[in-house]
């Protein structure tokens, strides 16, 4: 295997094939002349042929050393290139941040928390991947992205959890339901109902199928929606009964549209928050995402 070429050399061939001349190159480079010379002679050297010849006073090019100055100036470009990212990237503000979300903080959490991330770091790269749990889990165990805004996971022993809130899921029912009239749930009508749930994928649904479980009762026919909106829309239309936490149905619930009731006597709730690797050391950038996530969810907490 051959042995990479020295970018000093590269950087005085090219030098001295646009000034042709030893004397020039070196001043230019602060170098002495023999210095050069030998530096020229030890990349023919290493190449394995001529590069230069000499006509008079003046130095030009061989076939071969304008073939090599082709991709003189291609490395050495990359080269700067590489030291410029990399200078750029240590000063203040610089870098990237690489976040996964659910489609529910994707919507409802994270635009507030990024639009003031950017007032402090404004030169920032933001990537934002959303994904239910699985998946999001799955992106930080192969290093595809750095912090995670998702329920709880268990069993990730490589996987840290900062956590932000807590929440309870409720049935929720359009106002023209007889639920929603009452005012209450009856137990033994809780089965015979149809319902609208999110993908069966997803932690949400495992949560809510052990609930059940539980409880000794199997939900009727359900209708798998990949999405928070269109389950809400199907529901204020009558079409059936949704179990989701108030906070994601908010406006409907304010204005009307949506009634939220509870589960039965015992409550399900679900923790959100932050996931990492664990141990990670987290940098300026991270830690003040984190503590933006922190306060956005306050009221969330409160409620709870």
């Amino acid at each position: 295997m051959n042995s990479p070429l020295d970018s000093r050399q590269l950087r005085a061939f090219r030098v001295l094939a646009r000034t042709g001349s030893f004397t020039q190159t070196a001043r230019e480079l602060h170098l002495t002349q023999s210095g050069i010379s030998h530096s020229m002679k030890a990349l023919e050297g290493e190449i394995g042929c001529r590069l230069l010849d000499r006509l008079g006073k003046k130095v030009v090019l061989t076939q071969a050393g304008e073939q090599l100055l082709q991709h003189a100036e291609k490395i050495l470009l990359e080269m700067a290139a590489a030291r410029e990212s990399l200078t750029q990237l240590g000063k203040w503000g610089r870098g990237r941040l690489r976040l996964g979300a659910s489609t529910t903080a994707c919507q409802h959490l994270i635009p507030p928390v990024l639009r003031e991330f950017k007032e402090s770091f404004p030169e920032h790269a933001i990537s934002l991947e959303p994904g239910d749990t699985p998946e999001l889990v799955a992106g930080l165990l192969q290093q595809r992205i750095d912090l995670a805004l998702s329920l709880e996971v268990e069993r990730e022993a490589q996987l840290e959890f900062h956590p932000l809130f807590t929440d309870e899921l409720q049935f929720l029912v359009s106002a023209s339901h007889p639920w929603a009239r009452a005012g209450r749930v009856e137990r033994e009508e809780i089965a015979r109902q149809n319902y609208i749930l999110y993908s069966k994928r997803s932690v949400t649904f495992r949560l809510i199928e052990n609930y059940f479980r539980h409880e000794q009762m199997v939900l009727n026919a359900v209708i798998e929606v990949g999405s928070m909106e269109a389950t809400k829309e199907l529901v204020k239309l009558g079409l059936g009964v949704c179990i989701l936490a108030p906070w994601i149905a908010k406006k409907e619930i304010e204005e009307g549209s949506l009634v939220a009731l509870p589960l039965g006597r015992k409550k399900l709730s679900r923790r959100w928050g932050i996931i990492h690797w664990r141990g990670k050391r987290l940098n300026l950038a991270e830690e003040t995402f984190i503590g933006l996530c922190d306060s956005a969810c306050a009221p969330l907490r409160q409620a709870g």
